[in-house]
């Protein structure tokens, strides 16, 4: 049986006036939800749960995204489970592998078993008397379903899946070609032979230019302004040679740990000698190119390493595409689209036979789903993130957000970890409800995504919050939260326990 064809029975969850009940609820079945439901198996075995996921199938974004080249952004050894190591050859993987490796993860472990699909959370609402979660859902077929949880763990992402973002063009609507935005990718594309231009500067556009000129008359990268972009091998070479005198899983953690202390490096690097490191990258650059090109206009961004995310392209896929010809890049501001292409700024004007959009993501948090705490809708742009996982007086819930200067999955880990440290130290204690609670005066609101990036900076405003001091400081550093959730204590005074009070009934006359 395949996640793909899986369908799950309702149960009690299919009657709006009886919601079925299970200790912990999981949102998202993505590579979060899978992990989070692997750890939770493991470590509490004793715990009922579900996951509720509003598409037809596992995967979350990798099985989204469907956009030519579509590939991980971070090496699969800190993109990969802790648990499971990754034993493919490619170190930057194509998103089919990334997607199959997420299924199998399910499957082996039973954990497609306890999956609803089309099931889109909308509203969650905690009772103290109850110390739990109701939880409704809409279901794909229309119907409504409602799930009672003593824990609810959000592993919906930021990233809103029904849009992308796409900028207001001037005469989009004249253009005689095709637009297509990469989340949403169709499954006829039909761009072989053709004028592309691909309008973006970011992760996704590096991806699609050198995937898309493989089969295109000529494809266009049209960017406002560059951005820092590294080469990195595809397969990793240390691995490689490990393999050949160490099982899978004696290679897993050493080339694991020796990429996030390269990860860390950089980043540290950018942050305190940025100079330094926009001469690597440059001279990378230049090295990757044929003599001459205009690497200041097309590779020298205005900004800082990492003040935006670092891009990587495996086996300078990209530069090759440049170099061949069968790629170009455009550095300008768009002034209007014509019936065959696009005006720039400059006056020159862009053919094109099909146009995609790479030009963003929007973010929502917890997927849009309303929440209610004993009836009142707290405002979610004011709570404060604790450990960068649960929030301030919001009891017995957490969130996976991953890091934007490593791994995803790195984060993902530890917070499934610490989740299960404290449903087991509840349990030990007797303890029905856990809740960050903020005492300290002197702490302040900042940004919980410290990135300047666009899609960042659209939605920061509406986002929750991180603390100016710890444990309410959202740190971009594994090694500090591996320390913090693996190892730290629970207890530390601004998270509390209690245990449920029912509310006394009136005994009958």
């Amino acid at each position: 049986m395949t996640s793909e064809t899986l369908t799950t029975t309702p149960g009690n969850g299919s009657d709006p006036a009886e919601p079925e009940r299970v200790d912990v609820l999981i949102v998202g079945a993505g590579i979060s939800g899978i992990g989070a439901a692997h750890h939770l198996q493991e470590r509490c075995p004793g715990k009922t749960y579900a996951i509720l996921e509003a598409r037809e199938a596992i995967g979350g974004t990798w099985d989204l995204f469907r956009y030519p080249g579509i590939r991980s952004d971070s090496d699969m050894h800190t993109l990969g489970y802790r648990f499971r190591p990754w034993t493919a050859a490619k170190s930057i993987a194509d998103g089919e592998s990334i997607l199959e490796y997420v299924r199998e993860t399910a499957r082996e472990a039973g954990i497609d078993r306890k999956v609803h699909f089309g099931h889109r959370v909308v509203k969650a609402s905690w009772s103290s008397e109850e110390a739990r979660w109701t939880v409704t859902a809409a279901r794909a077929d229309g119907g409504e379903a409602r799930f009672s949880c003593a824990f609810l763990m959000m592993c919906s992402g930021y990233y809103r899946y029904d849009e992308g973002f796409t900028p207001e063009f001037e005469g989009i609507e004249d253009f005689q070609g095709r637009v297509i935005h990469p989340q949403h990718w169709p499954e006829e594309p039909d761009y072989a032979g053709k004028r592309v231009v691909v309008i973006g500067s970011g992760a996704t556009a590096v991806t699609l230019v050198p995937a898309m000129a493989e089969d295109a008359a000529h494809v266009t990268m049209l960017q406002r302004s560059p951005t820092y972009i590294l080469s990195v091998p595809g397969e990793d070479p240390i691995a490689e040679l490990l393999r050949k005198f160490l099982p899978h899983r004696a290679v897993y953690p050493i080339v694991r740990w020796k990429n996030v202390v390269i990860q860390s490096l950089i980043f540290r690097l950018s942050r305190s000698r940025p100079g330094f490191v926009k001469k690597l990258i440059r001279k990378g650059t230049i090295n990757a190119l044929p003599a001459g090109y205009d690497v200041d206009t097309h590779f020298k961004p205005s900004y800082n390493p990492w003040d935006q995310r670092l891009c990587l392209v495996p086996d300078a896929d990209l530069f090759k595409a440049l170099s061949r010809g069968d790629a170009d890049i455009v550095t300008d501001h768009i002034e209007r689209f014509t019936a065959s292409g696009i005006e720039l700024r400059s006056g020159r004007e862009l053919d094109a036979d099909v146009v995609v959009t790479a030009t963003g993501l929007n973010l929502l948090f917890f997927g849009g789903m309303k929440m209610e705490i004993d009836g009142v809708e707290p405002d979610q742009s004011h709570l404060l993130a604790y450990k960068g996982m649960m929030m301030g007086e919001v009891p017995n819930l957490a969130f996976t957000v991953g890091y934007t200067n490593a791994s995803w999955t790195l984060k993902a880990d530890l917070v499934a970890e610490y989740m299960c440290r404290l449903l087991n130290h509840m349990d030990a204690n007797g303890y029905d409800v856990c809740m960050p609670h903020l005492t300290d005066p002197n702490v302040t609101e900042e940004p919980i995504l410290d990135f300047s990036s666009g899609y960042v900076v659209r939605a920061v405003a509406d986002l929750p919050k991180q603390g100016s001091k710890e444990p309410w400081k959202l740190r971009q550093n594994y090694a500090v939260d591996l320390r913090t959730l693996r190892y730290g204590s629970l207890e530390d005074g601004a998270m509390t326990f209690s245990r449920r009070v029912p509310t006394p009934r009136p005994v009958p006359a």
